[in-house]
């Protein structure tokens, strides 16, 4: 598995990064061009036929392209349409299916209508009523498909205070609201999507290094996934590891790539240990959010939360999917990428993982 990276010496991986993971220019360029075309589409002319009055307020660019941490050949945009006929949580539970399928309608009439280099290959899906909708673009101006997920989602962040909150953190009665719908509903994690801009910022003005650490992690997850087949855990989470190991054991905008690499896969064989979460945009301030809070990192290991939606645990609920990645990251351990010139390990950064009872007496 992975002769490519697996056969790359330590200090080599920048170079492999640099000519096997880094999308080149050209191809940015064009996918670029095509996220805008559909960006407008959706904006401006998606839903102009609709039975009913539908008036699309933004759509935000999520996935790898809005995050800055695309991989060569394998691009995806997620792209969540924020609509001002949804205005809760709920309404977008149960309104976003019929949304869904209102653009997919208007995504053949558009291939049909407009005599474009945009080629549609709308993915089926076996649920009626999807909570997204997957297709691919593709060009011959393209050697690769763009893979896009459109995601109908209500837009909280204006909603309950009137401008965009992506700066800085939210009201706080954003989230005791998002909380109260999601304990009610039973939907905890299912409306991430309404967060997308918050996710994307926590990512995109990261240091570049550090970008190019989450591109040669994702791209080793996904020799993982084509090794083992079964279900792993979200690639989101392994992005997340990747941030924790360098803001806990660098912070440094250059730092040792092997290192970087090493901790990162260090901290997934420890996932029974792993209680991870961020302050960025939500807190222990108000009393709601932080009883919340301390209920989410009691719930059994690995837990992993959103930094931007503290009811997603992006970590959990699969612990063998954890078990089978602890073990793949074991065997990589051998392997050149993690040895010296002079044949000595590898060494990795400093990270603690702590005992529960220090986390809530942290908090």
């Amino acid at each position: 598995m992975g002769q490519g990276l697996s056969s790359i010496p330590a200090w080599e991986l920048d170079k492999f990064i640099e000519d096997h993971l880094l999308p080149d220019t050209c191809f940015r360029r064009d996918v670029k061009a095509i996220i805008n075309i559909m960006c407008d589409f959706l904006k401006e002319s998606c839903f102009q036929d609709a039975a009913h009055p539908v008036r699309v307020s933004k759509v935000v660019k999520g996935g790898s392209s809005g995050k800055g941490t695309a991989l060569k050949g394998r691009s995806d945009a997620d792209l969540v349409v924020f609509l001002t006929k949804l205005t809760s949580f709920e309404d977008q539970l149960k309104q976003r299916g019929k949304c869904i399928q209102e653009i997919k309608k208007q995504l053949y009439k558009f291939q049909r209508e407009r005599h474009i280099w945009v080629k549609f290959e709308v993915q089926s899906s076996w649920w009626p009523y999807p909570r997204v909708l997957s297709f691919k673009l593709s060009s011959p101006q393209l050697q690769q498909e763009v893979e896009f997920d459109v995601l109908p989602a209500y837009d909280v962040l204006v909603s309950l205070t009137g401008h965009v909150g992506i700066y800085g953190k939210p009201d706080p009665e954003i989230y005791r609201k998002l909380i109260r719908e999601c304990t009610s509903l039973r939907k905890e994690g299912e409306f991430s999507t309404c967060f997308t801009e918050l996710q994307r910022n926590f990512l995109k003005h990261r240091p570049t290094k550090l970008k190019s650490l989450i591109r040669l992690v994702k791209h080793w997850y996904q020799l993982c996934k084509e090794k083992l087949g079964k279900p792993l855990p979200p690639q989101y989470a392994l992005e997340l590891l990747t941030v924790y190991a360098w803001e806990c054991g660098s912070k440094a905008p250059y730092f040792n790539t092997a290192q970087g690499f090493r901790t990162v896969l260090e901290l997934v064989t420890k996932y029974r240990q792993l209680r991870i979460y961020w302050t960025e945009y939500y807190d222990f301030q108000d009393q709601d959010i932080s009883s919340y809070l301390h209920r989410q990192l009691r719930r059994a290991r690995p837990v992993i939360l959103d930094p931007a939606d503290p009811t997603g645990n992006v970590g959990g609920s699969n612990s063998d999917g954890w078990g089978r990645l602890a073990g793949e990251a074991k065997a990589w351990f051998r392997y050149p990428c993690f040895k010296n010139k002079d044949g000595s390990p590898v060494r990795s950064w400093d990270v603690q993982v702590r005992p529960l009872k220090n986390y809530i007496n942290d908090v």
